[in-house]
């Protein structure tokens, strides 16, 4: 969570995937981003979407023609929301 929450990215592309995530639908957005199959749990999902997000902000990074802001979008409204999946199934359930 704190390797989320140090990432500095573009304060447009970042605001953006905040807004997407409210709409975060696990099962669309995973499918699409890892292929198809067994959808992993949400730690293992988080450090796959890490690793894609940093190879994909490398890109960015280098002005690389394969490059796709749509792409790093969704990897980052996939991460925010998995993060937020994450937390909710860490925090503690009071009765």
């Amino acid at each position: 969570m704190t390797m989320i929450a140090r990432l500095q990215r573009p304060r447009l592309l970042a605001r953006a995937a905040k807004i997407g995530a409210q709409d975060y639908n696990r099962d669309r957005h995973l499918q699409r981003l890892l292929g198809y199959g067994s959808i992993p749990g949400s730690g293992a999902a988080l450090i796959r979407l890490m690793d894609l997000e940093r190879e994909i902000n490398t890109q960015r990074k280098e002005d690389d023609a394969a490059y796709s802001l749509v792409r790093h979008l969704d990897l980052l409204i996939a991460l925010i929301g998995e993060a937020q999946l994450y937390q909710a199934s860490r925090a503690p359930r009071y009765q």
